[in-house]
């Protein structure tokens, strides 16, 4: 009788520690896309592309600042509010296979001209269609985490108020954070995002497109997203462990 209560507690406690390990996560991409959307303004491509591509490849609009601030948020505050760990960076970015895979829509120039990424992480497609991705990257880290997580920002124009041939323009931020499990099926994907406070002027409808007046409306837009992020994020995935 004494061995059976011996042996109950034994596997009562093995239990209780497997309930309280926490799983897993690796985050595989982390990018902001220098393209910004001018679809709210109502202008066609054809008048507004050029400037939105002038823009994205000037030096001064440089998005690097904006993109490390919010990764080490990510890292150093929103991760706490996640219900499972996230492996060590260094444990995702210097893993051979991650360094070698090739993700589908990998067009190298496409990619450098549009996506900013944060060190050595690879920009990787994931969403409608993205589903080789999806599942190519989760099996590279099947052995190590219970799920991979992909997280970027992106940034919009969007109308203000105005008369006439004058008016104000702002630019919202949007990040989507999106979570498969180890095998490649979703767990969760959401997007979040702020528009800024600050403003800049459009004449006849269109943004006066300079990095002096675009780039503190993208940081001003981030810093807003950034205000109650954490809890939005607590919220959101409140019940995530269950479903890796």
């Amino acid at each position: 009788m004494k061995k059976i209560k011996i042996l109950f507690f034994a596997l009562l406690v093995m239990s209780q520690l497997s309930f309280s390990q926490k799983k897993k996560i690796a985050v595989v991409t982390f990018y902001a896309n220098k393209m910004i959307s001018f679809e709210d303004l109502g202008i066609g491509v054809d008048i507004l592309l050029g400037d939105v591509l002038k823009l994205r490849d000037d030096p001064n609009f440089n998005l690097n600042p904006i993109l490390n601030q919010y990764h080490q948020n990510f890292f150093n505050n929103y991760s706490k509010e996640l219900p499972f760990d996230l492996l060590p960076e260094s444990e995702v970015l210097n893993n051979t296979a991650y360094q070698a895979f090739l993700p589908k829509y990998n067009l190298p120039n496409y990619m450098a001209n549009n996506y900013l990424t944060i060190d050595k992480y690879k920009y990787i497609y994931e969403g409608i269609g993205g589903k080789v991705n999806e599942e190519g990257i989760a099996k590279i880290f099947a052995d190590k985490a219970d799920g991979v997580m992909f997280i970027n920002i992106d940034f919009a124009f969007e109308k203000g108020f105005g008369v006439g041939s004058t008016s104000t323009v702002k630019v919202r931020t949007t990040t989507r954070m999106a979570l498969y499990n180890k095998t490649g099926e979703k767990v969760f994907a959401f997007s979040e995002s702020e528009r800024s406070k600050k403003t800049s002027v459009m004449i006849s409808g269109i943004p006066i497109m300079s990095p002096e007046k675009i780039l503190p409306m993208c940081e001003s837009a981030l810093t807003e997203l950034m205000g109650d992020l954490g809890k939005r994020i607590a919220k959101i995935v409140k019940k995530t462990e269950m479903k890796l």
